[in-house]
């Protein structure tokens, strides 16, 4: 006899990609930053006392929701600190959306959403990107047809690094009727000349929540700690009424308001990482790839379609996959539609990215 609710019974859980133990394996498989936290992380590590632990830590975070507001330029009521990005969307989900409600999602995107939504009991809305990984121009519109109360935007997005401009998602804010969720995982790898800050969009409209992540830019993804960004109707029910007591250990709020203390220290791995970026792309494309442009630390690439050794372009980007993990070399390829002729290559170390671009020069013969 089974015990589940039944909706989790019919379930598929999230994947999380491959996090192999063996030493030697290059991993470009999960989007990590291939450099390591700032030495203020390390000096406020190294500073812990195990008797610390000894204490509940503070209830809301509030040491680093205040670092977090200065640096945003809001109040620590905008803020709230949670355990990874995905408690955060579970807590909206929990906060603003019932069971049986619609909740929608730009397809193809992070793979969780669908999931959390479906143990909430909610309907998903699939609304479809454009062949250039755009949204549709009438995207809010079905958005608001589809009656969803919530959506969720990843800018840059994923899996392909497109960056929607935050003018873009003004517009779709001020006509969408639910709460639009912004995953900026990743935005700490954008291109300083695109001046992007969606985070301004929390003090013109009350529906908009932005997460931020400690995670990838700042070298944190073992200690999972993330925030988000929004006007105060958003963030109290969620720090008062539906956040898990203590939800965040007194070991990551220190060592991640170090991290956000030291941005600018944290900044120079970001600009290694769109370097290598552009790099990679280049090296990529010379080899028949086409890649997507990315403003994120990966980058989708579609395998070369003139390739006769092989029945079809998902074969190819399958067997790649295969051949390098073989090779002790990590990548992510997503057995979906849109996506299965091409693979996902996360931005490592020079030495990292060149090692994968050999073992594919080889397996198209051109070595």
């Amino acid at each position: 006899m089974s015990y589940e609710r039944p909706n989790i019974q019919r379930m598929t859980g999230y994947a999380s990609g491959e996090q192999p133990n063996q030493p030697g394996i290059i991993k470009l498989n999960t989007n990590e930053n291939p450099y390591p936290a700032t030495p203020a992380v390390a000096a406020a590590l190294a500073e812990l006392r195990v008797e610390v632990l000894r204490r509940y830590p503070q209830p809301l975070a509030n040491d680093f929701r205040r670092v977090a507001a200065q640096y945003h330029d809001v109040t620590i009521d905008n803020i709230i600190a949670t355990n990874g990005g995905d408690e955060l969307l579970r807590l909206v989900i929990t906060t603003f959306v019932d069971v049986g409600d619609t909740i929608a999602i730009a397809e193809p995107s992070y793979s969780l959403y669908p999931v959390l939504a479906e143990i909430q009991g909610c309907e998903v809305a699939r609304i479809a990107l454009q062949d250039d990984w755009t949204m549709a121009e009438d995207f809010a519109a079905q958005l608001n047809a589809s009656g969803a109360k919530l959506a969720f935007i990843v800018n840059p997005h994923a899996p392909s690094g497109v960056l929607t401009p935050a003018a873009r998602l003004a517009a779709i804010a001020e006509e969408f009727d639910g709460v639009l969720v912004i995953d900026e995982a990743y935005v700490d790898f954008i291109d300083p000349e695109q001046h992007y800050d969606a985070a301004a969009l929390t003090k013109r409209f009350d529906n908009v929540v932005i997460l931020r992540t400690m995670s990838k830019g700042y070298s944190l993804a073992g200690l999972r700690f993330a925030y988000g960004i929004a006007a105060t109707s958003l963030t109290e029910p969620m720090l008062y009424k539906t956040r898990d007591s203590y939800n965040t250990d007194v070991i990551s709020q220190v060592l991640a308001t170090a991290a956000l203390s030291d941005h600018a220290t944290a900044a120079q791995g970001w600009e290694k990482v769109r370097s290598e970026r552009v790099r990679v792309k280049t090296a990529l494309t010379a080899l028949g790839f086409s890649c997507a442009d990315s403003q994120s630390n990966f980058l989708l690439a579609q395998v070369p379609s003139a390739d006769m050794r092989y029945e079809s372009s998902e074969l190819m980007a399958r067997e790649f996959y295969q051949r390098l993990k073989d090779d002790g070399i990590l990548i992510r390829y997503f057995d979906q539609p849109r996506l299965r002729d091409k693979l996902r290559i996360t931005i490592g170390t020079f030495d990292e990215n060149q090692k994968l671009l050999q073992h594919l020069e080889t397996y198209l013969g051109k070595t």
